[in-house]
């Protein structure tokens, strides 16, 4: 079986012809099918057969294309790094605020994934369970972790998110709250993707983002180390 990283017959940025744009429009088509049929019928209850019939062309074709089902997923893979290329590319212009750079992004990653709470879940399952699988979203997501970094780092550097925390630290915890959420919608009987997304944006920029320093204190985000005259009196009664 061929190795999921080699992701092979990627399409130009700019198609120069007329060959290269049915070479794309054909690998959109075995794509967006083989999402549907996974939301319908489930990853390991696809079959690349099932895919073809219902894509409309040969067998032959599929393996042009994908050396096997699994690496259908690359191209979801690639999707999700571009756009977190996308939103870095963004908070490099300062054109917006960090925070609306990483709300975006949060609701970007979740879109694909999300079309279905049943697609959803059958991601997830070919993701647990199958180790070829596993592997493409740990490497995507510590590639996607690095550039995330990148962005929150961005944004300590203007003030928009606090620095007494490692930006790699909040990039995983930003991943986290993403999976988690996805995971948790896609179980329920049914409910708003976007809606539950703003509430976690909500809780995860709560933790991120620089905190007006309290008179007195000497830094953001930094309780003072000053104690005051009460807290003092407080500990020698104590200890008297």
């Amino acid at each position: 079986m061929a190795s999921l990283h080699e992701q092979p017959n990627q399409p130009t940025v700019a198609p120069p012809g007329r060959r290269e744009r049915r070479k794309a429009e054909t690998r959109e088509k075995l794509f967006r099918t083989a999402m549907r049929l996974f939301a319908e019928r489930g990853f390991f209850q696809t079959t690349t057969e099932d895919i073809t019939r219902a894509a409309d062309v040969g067998q032959g074709t599929f393996f042009n294309y994908f050396p096997s089902k699994e690496h259908i997923l690359t191209v979801l893979s690639g999707r999700q790094i571009e756009k977190v290329r996308d939103a870095h590319r963004q908070a490099d212009a300062a054109e917006i605020p960090i925070r609306e750079v990483l709300c975006g992004l949060m609701h970007a990653i979740a879109k694909e994934p999300g079309r279905s709470q049943a697609l959803t879940r059958s991601l997830f399952a070919a993701f647990i369970s199958n180790d070829e699988v596993r592997h493409l979203l740990r490497e995507t997501l510590a590639r996607g972790r690095g550039t995330l970094a990148e962005i929150i780092v961005a944004g300590q550097q203007r003030r928009e998110v606090r620095r007494d925390r490692d930006a790699t630290a909040l990039a995983m915890a930003f991943q986290r709250n993403v999976l988690g959420t996805l995971l948790l919608w896609a179980i329920q009987p049914n409910g708003d993707l976007d809606a539950w997304l703003d509430e976690t944006f909500k809780d995860f920029w709560a933790a991120a983002e620089i905190r007006t320093p309290q008179k007195g204190n000497e830094s953001p985000n930094r309780p003072s180390k000053r104690r005051s005259t009460k807290t003092i009196k407080t500990v020698k009664g104590l200890q008297s």
